[in-house]
């Protein structure tokens, strides 16, 4: 008697924010294992996106599922520009299509300045309190998690994140040829890539599915990980 062939697992790279790492994802890896085969590159290595794409590009699969959070949606729309025939499904998670603002490039500027000259702190709770929604900071398993991926991140790998982030073209104009099934995350409370720019991205790509997560910042699979990992079951689900 013959038994149907499960479908296999799909590659599915995850893509971290500044000063985060595989911790970011730990529920969407765990929840996923049944149909996909997680992997999270590092993107601490480079002081230009070009170069973080291109090290993701040379270690992943001929064809994968992409996932990227606010930096890492950065890297991602970076690889939809070089390589999007090995793209088979794209995931935007808190991140903007948009250049900084002359604002936004000062303070960072800034902060890159400091971190340079020794006085990087890794992620206080003051900052913690921009990033997370306010009723998670002080959640172990949330603003704890943070405060730990920053220590491990260290300030030397956050000095080349800020100069890559600082780097980043313009996206917008090539968002309208992406073809393949695109899911838009973020939350309703994301002070640092607030809801608008989302419902950019989405408006942009053709077909794109927007999801707006209430009670949650910028770190939406850490903050709301069920309910991200139930989305991106869906938007991994065979056609």
């Amino acid at each position: 008697m013959m038994h149907p062939t499960p479908h296999a697992r799909q590659p599915l790279l995850l893509l971290p924010g500044l000063l985060c790492d595989r911790a970011l994802w730990a529920h969407q890896i765990e929840n996923l294992s049944d149909i996909a085969d997680t992997l999270v590159p590092d993107l601490t290595g480079h002081e230009r996106i070009g170069d973080l794409a291109d090290s993701v590009l040379v270690n992943a699969p001929d064809r994968f599922a992409l996932a990227g959070l606010s930096m890492g949606g950065y890297v991602a729309f970076e690889i939809m520009r070089r390589a999007p025939q090995r793209v088979t499904h794209l995931c935007l998670i808190d991140t903007s299509a948009r250049p900084d603002t002359n604002e936004q490039r000062q303070r960072r500027e800034a902060m890159l300045k400091l971190a340079r000259i020794g006085k990087f702190r890794g992620m206080s709770p003051r900052l913690l309190s921009t990033q997370v929604h306010p009723d998670h900071v002080a959640v172990p398993e949330i603003g704890g998690v943070v405060l730990a991926m920053t220590e491990r991140v260290g300030r030397d790998a956050f000095c080349r994140q800020q100069a890559a982030i600082l780097s980043r073209p313009d996206s917008r104009p090539d968002l309208g040829v992406i073809k393949v099934s695109t899911l838009v995350i973020v939350g309703a409370d994301d002070a640092q890539t607030p809801p608008d720019r989302s419902r950019e991205i989405a408006a942009l790509i053709p077909d794109a599915q927007l999801h707006i997560l209430s009670r949650c910042g910028h770190l939406a699979p850490l903050e709301q990980p069920a309910r991200v990992t139930a989305l991106m079951r869906e938007w991994l689900r065979p056609d």
